[in-house]
């Protein structure tokens, strides 16, 4: 049996590896790498995606080949210099070939709704002709404000924008466009973009940007693989840098590929990329419909548009001719996926543009450790932005000791006070001169921690050096990481000062406010009050046109957003995230306090940060109170290296859930034993933790174990996965065990 009438195929199922299927003479000559095929499965019929001609496996001879019933699609789907990558994703992350092709193509595709073409939808834009305003606009106060605000926000705005941000908007812009001073422009827009406002093209780039895009230019010129770090302060410019050098790309007849952390990002960033680059931008996230996210994926896979813009899913865009690959905020954890395929979206778009020939750079304000050490060790080339544009100042920061603070009323149920006199007093006062706040909680809390009330030390494992969590049921204190569990302490070890139970909610903080300020306007951001990406870019954009004063959140307000009448960013407790436990804890302490801290201070106004903290010696808080990135990364990277945690090693999470608490508590035993058992060579040094109660023990009433593999380099930890793969066909089914390669949270 020739190769030229066998195919390999990944078939849609939950089932590794890629099968051969025969290739029957009608359908000879029209197959192509990527496209989907109906074939036999089992009993029944499944999807399936050709890869390529298959050589006759082994048994061959003595079993009969199934042959493909169908071709389901002329053209491929999947564009075929996407299969390797995807190849790489399923054998690193131990997943379904065929699941990953499902999940790295649009819904629409694997819904049957590919032969409906989306249709584009038409947009009215505001073009400012003029860079001022003529002194003949002074005796028209409506044309003169229309015309300053169109000026303001780069010179180009949806006429929608315009209108909610000026009353009788359409008539004023028409007798503009009567006096030759402003045209309106329509344009084609795909559905589902909603742009945040653009920023015209800066006139001048600062030194340090010229030298950025300068090297960016020749590397995308000379073309290979090249990946950067773009390490620049918040403020610096980075965004500007991005579209210097996708403009590069462009000229030399090549894609960009740039993926943002947040869907909240996404309006803002594609307001400045369509602003630069019009109709040539596609948006790929979770937020937008199936026929929304069609029609983006097929513009990119025709060629009619070459640059994508997207969150982490993103990083499957068929971009034709790739040339650039930029991963926005690359520390952020939003870049893994936590279900499913649990990919790091950074790290494919590395092994993408590795194998498309292409430059990469990771940016930052704060770089993970993961990509600090690979520039150090020169693997990466470092670009450097060391101060913001303009020469605007960085925003001052102060400590609020909430040791010393008093509460005015009694601690009711061990509760700490959420919001100090200092803190109350500074947002009023900002509030009064007509400037906007930020408050900043950096978690939403999951599990409840012991902080000293006298010193600030929270309680922590001595074995593993994260925090134990507090279980109310057992009134005891257990590490997740080892499984060790102690009584419930009543001080602190440190200085035997008293212990508190922390946890605070956004919803509880934008009360306090309401009641505190009543005179403020105030609005909540999290995953629970933006539950649409309608939503989300609807008070992203009500807080840019200042109707809120107050805007309370979680992390999506600390990532990359551009508010110039932000002044005042306030965080409301510093110790929940260094209290998570984890052993990156401290660094996404120091990211998310900087980053949040970034949002001051971006208009012509300073701006100033205020800390609440009960442990103001915690090296995160005073490494950032001087903007001290390097001093916090070195610290960091010692005590890694010391404690063998990433990047000094690879690790993969086995988790466990299952209804019974005692049947999932036993079978991790069992895979705890069979793992030490089938233990490489200690030369090898893999090292195994657990199994342990995951810090999070119950989800939805059942119970969650998890056991932690370590080693040096992912080449030994694989043939550990594979064997543990293999055993796990005899797990009873009611017991749920995935694997994380390269786990991201540890909860």
């Amino acid at each position: 049996m020739s190769p030229s009438n066998l195919a390999s195929v990944a078939v849609g199922r939950p089932v590794r590896g890629e099968f051969t299927y025969v290739v029957p003479e009608g359908l000879s000559g029209r197959l192509s790498p990527g496209q989907r095929i109906l074939v036999p499965f089992g009993r029944s019929m499944s999807l399936g995606f050709f890869l390529g001609p298959a050589t006759p496996p082994p048994e061959a001879e003595s079993v009969k080949l199934k042959p493909i019933m169908k071709v389901l699609e002329d053209s491929p789907s999947l564009p075929p210099d996407l299969i390797s990558l995807l190849r790489f994703a399923a054998e690193h992350y131990r997943y379904p070939l065929g699941e990953v092709i499902k999940s790295a193509l649009p819904p629409g595709l694997t819904k049957a709704e590919m032969e409906k073409e989306a249709k584009p939808d038409v947009q009215e834009f505001a073009v400012a002709l003029v860079t001022e305003a003529p002194a003949a606009l002074r005796r028209a106060p409506a044309q003169s404000a229309a015309l300053a605000y169109l000026l303001a926000v780069g010179g180009r705005a949806p006429l929608e924008e315009v209108a909610h941000a000026i009353p009788g908007a359409r008539e004023t812009l028409r007798k503009l466009v009567e006096r030759g001073l402003v045209r309106i422009d329509e344009e084609v827009i795909a559905p589902g973009v909603k742009e945040g406002l653009g920023q015209g093209r800066p006139a001048q780039l600062t030194p340090e940007q010229d030298a950025a895009v300068k090297e960016l230019h020749t590397a995308v010129g000379t073309g290979g693989f090249q990946p950067f770090l773009l390490h620049g302060v918040t403020g610096s410019g980075k965004t500007e840098v991005y579209l210097r050098a996708v403009e590069r790309a462009l000229e030399h007849g090549k894609g960009s590929l740039v993926l943002v952390p947040e869907i909240a990002l996404t309006p803002q960033l594609v307001g400045r990329f369509r602003s630069r680059f019009g109709a040539d931008v596609a948006v790929l996230h979770s937020g937008l419909k199936d026929r929304e996210r069609l029609f983006h994926w097929q513009a990119l896979r025709k060629g009619t548009v070459r640059i994508a813009v997207g969150v982490r899913s993103a990083v499957f865009a068929p971009v034709e001719n790739l040339g650039l690959v930029v991963v926005d905020e690359e520390h952020d954890p939003s870049f893994k996926q936590e279900d499913k395929l649990r990919y790091q979206a950074r790290d494919l778009a590395v092994v993408r543009a590795k194998q498309a020939g292409a430059v990469v750079v990771l940016g930052s304000a704060t770089p993970s450790l993961e990509t600090l050490e690979n520039t150090r060790r020169g693997r990466y080339r470092k670009l450097e932005l060391k101060n913001r544009v303009d020469d605007r100042p960085m925003p001052s920061i102060g400590l609020v000791d909430l040791r010393q603070e008093r509460p005015r009323e009694p601690l009711v149920q061990e509760e700490a006070p959420i919001l100090s006199a200092p803190l109350l007093d500074a947002m009023a006062e900002t509030i009064a001169k007509g400037q906007q706040v930020i408050l900043f909680l950096n978690r939403r809390g999951h599990s409840t921690f012991l902080i000293c009330e006298v010193c600030g030390t929270s309680v922590k494992c001595s074995e593993c050096d994260v925090c134990l969590t507090y279980h109310r049921s057992q009134n005891r204190v257990v590490c997740h990481y080892c499984g060790v569990a102690h009584p419930l302490p009543d001080h602190c070890r440190e200085c035997t000062g008293p212990l508190l139970k922390m946890g605070v909610g956004t919803e509880r903080v934008e009360a306090e406010v309401a009641e505190r300020i009543p005179q403020a306007r105030v609005a909540r951001l999290d995953r629970d009050s933006a539950t649409s990406a309608e939503r989300l870019t609807e008070m992203l954009a009500s807080f840019a046109r200042r109707e809120i004063d107050v805007l309370v959140g979680t992390q999506m307000v600390a990532k990359g957003h551009d508010f110039p009448g932000v002044t005042l960013v306030c965080v409301v407790m510093a110790d929940t995230s260094l209290a998570i436990p984890d052993f990156r804890a401290a660094e996404r302490t120091f990211h998310l306090l900087t980053q949040v801290a970034g949002r001051a201070g971006r208009g012509k106004d300073p701006g100033r940060v205020l800390v609440q903290t009960y442990n103001p010696e915690a090296d995160p808080v005073k490494r950032m109170l001087v903007h001290d990135f390097d001093g916090f990364a070195q610290r960091e990277l010692e005590r890694r290296k010391v404690l063998a945690w990433p990047p000094y090693t690879r690790m993969a999470a086995v988790r466990l859930e299952g209804e019974s608490a005692e049947q999932t508590a036993s079978v991790a035993r069992q895979l705890g034993d069979f793992l030490t058992r089938r233990m490489p060579p200690a030369s090898w040094g893999v090292r195994l933790l657990g199994p342990a109660l995951a810090p999070i023990s119950r989800i939805r009433g059942r119970t969650r174990w998890q056991l932690l593999l370590k080693a040096p380099s992912h080449a030994a930890l694989a043939p550990l996965l594979a064997r543990l793969e293999a055993k796990l066909v005899d797990i009873p089914s009611s017991v749920r065990v995935t694997i994380d390669v390269d786990p991201a949270a540890m909860l």
